[in-house]
């Protein structure tokens, strides 16, 4: 059972990380052109969507 508290802590914990490197992502992707952005295969209305954290450079 101990494990399986663990486990689930650290699922949780990791999921959270992803969700918030997404998110600064798709911040530094929107300081791209939209020429860029087009040839990655996503627009700005997309990652707006997706969720984006400013990303200062």
């Amino acid at each position: 059972m101990a494990n399986s508290i663990f486990r689930n802590a650290m699922n949780r914990m990791v999921k959270a990380r992803e969700r918030q490197v997404s998110r600064y992502v798709n911040g530094a992707l929107l300081s791209l052109d939209n020429e860029t952005l087009k040839n990655l295969g996503t627009s700005r209305e997309e990652l707006r969507r997706k969720g984006a954290t400013p990303c200062i450079f």
